[in-house]
């Protein structure tokens, strides 16, 4: 358990984590695909050449646009029927669309059910974040959603041992069928937990549901031996002041009239524009294929595959153990400048020795793409998830989220959808893209607000709104029940800098 939150806290996050094991499972399942020489033969296929690029690149692009769909259906369901009921909607999603591609007996049905599948993932990739930032504590709250980042990149691993597992299945349609069937594990058991998970609090306040937010606080943040329940009481004070501030169910044009929420908008959606330009999921999707270009044959690729993706695994912890210490923004910037310069010199070994006799240098170029993954996994894989599910007020934070995760699909829908292509007629020039986006887009990067070790409240004085209520340890526990004390409103027409505000909330807390 994770020190600075409560057991029922920590258990209901590992629990919504399953819905981020069925995005990255459901994500690179299509790697492990493409390294099962049985599904391309069902279907008549081949993984290089420019005749079935096509194809290949739709079997991604599909997912990425049903992705990019649930990203902007998502916010005005979870909004209007809570986060579990729509965490539950979308496992069902998820199970049919797992049945639908495994029984596939045409390329088009397998087409129609990565689409169906895109569209559940996009959903749980937008609403996971969202779920786990409003139900965990402003101290523990990067590790706590961390947590989508591990659950991710252990979907993933799990895709990657699966596919290579079932390599040696002699059943050559059990390969591709079994592994595909496999994406419905996850959606089925999250759907069969989901009841015991509780509602967001946050939600219920919006929606006036108050008595049952403030049960669900107590529960969520009960420490051993407490019985005043002063930490849930106040910050249940916190989020109904901050509600109280700002008009609910606004559409998403008109949260768009402030200057401030356009800012958080430009800060979300180019965190996972920049971080998605990197090349991951195309380097991930297609790795199979990578591999093979470098003399990797049988089942070494789906091994290689396997073992990259259990090393992001590892390192997605150690991303949780630091972030909350590091920071998010400057985290994100050591990780981009990372992926820069070690995809660089992986262009420049892969361009002279893939094809060739040297083994040295195709050894290089493993070992090098590993030093490429391991910024990526510590630096960037939670810690973008972790930044866009914080940044915004609980009026617009699914609304916010979702359009953020949307850039996600959006990049992977051009990038995945043109790679088969690309790599047919440029091949390893792609990669370019890859490094000169990103090196553009790191002073920006630099700029974003930080917003590490505040409440979901407080970050609001860091984007520079002009009402808000900073630190929930200045509201007691008298507040909430309507006697007397004051609780503190600090009104500001600037700007404050993480620093300033942190020493506004002790100056405020040493006067209580």
């Amino acid at each position: 358990m994770i020190a600075g939150s409560s057991v029922y806290n920590f258990l209901a996050v590992l629990t919504s984590g399953l819905g981020s094991f069925m995005y990255g499972f459901n994500s690179a399942v299509i790697g492990s695909i493409f390294g099962l020489p049985a599904f391309f033969e069902y279907f008549d296929l081949t993984l290089t050449g420019k005749e079935s690029a096509p194809i290949i690149g739709a079997t991604n692009g599909l997912f990425a646009g049903g992705g990019l769909l649930g990203c902007i259906l998502v916010p005005s369901l979870s909004d209007r029927i809570g986060r579990v009921r729509a965490i539950q909607i979308i496992c069902v999603l998820g199970v049919v669309s797992a049945a639908l591609q495994a029984s596939s007996v045409h390329i088009a049905m397998f087409l129609a059910g990565r689409f169906m599948n895109g569209l559940a993932a996009g959903m749980i990739n937008a609403t996971v974040p969202v779920y786990q930032s409003e139900i965990s504590p402003a101290q523990t709250r990067g590790r706590l959603v961390s947590t989508h980042g591990i659950f991710l990149v252990l979907g993933y691993s799990g895709s990657a041992w699966s596919g290579f597992g079932l390599y040696f299945a002699k059943h050559p349609q059990l390969q591709w069928r079994l592994c595909l069937a496999l994406q419905a594990v996850a959606p089925g058991v999250l759907g069969l937990a989901s009841p015991w998970i509780p509602e967001s609090p946050r939600w219920l306040v919006m929606t006036g549901s108050s008595d049952k937010a403030l049960r669900t606080l107590e529960r969520l943040h009960q420490k051993p031996g407490e019985t005043d329940h002063e930490l849930a009481r106040s910050e249940f004070a916190q989020i109904t002041l901050q509600l109280d501030m700002h008009p609910r169910n606004e559409n998403i044009f008109s949260l768009l009239k402030t200057s401030t929420n356009r800012k958080r908008f430009f800060a979300g959606i180019f965190v996972q524009f920049i971080t998605q330009c990197t090349g991951i999921l195309v380097v991930n999707n297609y790795q199979i294929m990578l591999w093979e270009s470098i003399g990797q044959t049988g089942s070494r690729p789906l091994l290689l595959y396997a073992v990259y993706l259990t090393w992001a695994s590892v390192l997605n912890v150690v991303s949780s153990m630091i972030v909350d210490r590091v920071g998010r923004v400057r985290l994100l910037c050591i990780g981009v400048a990372g992926l820069v310069c070690m995809l660089s010199v992986f262009v420049g070994l892969f361009s002279n020795f893939a094809g060739s006799d040297n083994e040295v240098g195709k050894v290089m170029c493993i070992v090098t793409l590993f030093l490429w993954l391991t910024f990526y996994a510590t630096c960037i894989d939670a810690v973008c998830f972790v930044y866009v599910s914080e940044i915004f007020p609980t009026q617009m934070r699914s609304k916010g989220v979702a359009a953020s995760v949307g850039a996600l699909f959006a990049v992977t829908l051009i990038l995945t959808q043109s790679a088969a292509t690309a790599f047919a007629d440029i091949g390893w020039k792609f990669y370019l893209v890859f490094i000169i986006v990103p090196a553009c887009g790191l002073p920006i990067l630099w700029r974003l607000p930080e917003t590490k070790g505040l409440s979901l409240e407080e970050i609001a004085a860091v984007f520079g709104d002009d009402d808000y209520y900073v630190d929930s340890a200045v509201i007691t526990s008298k507040d909430v029940e309507g006697q007397h004390g004051e609780v503190r409103k600090l009104t500001s027409t600037k700007k404050l800098r993480d620093a300033d505000l942190k020493t506004a909330c002790r100056a405020s807390r040493a006067e209580v």
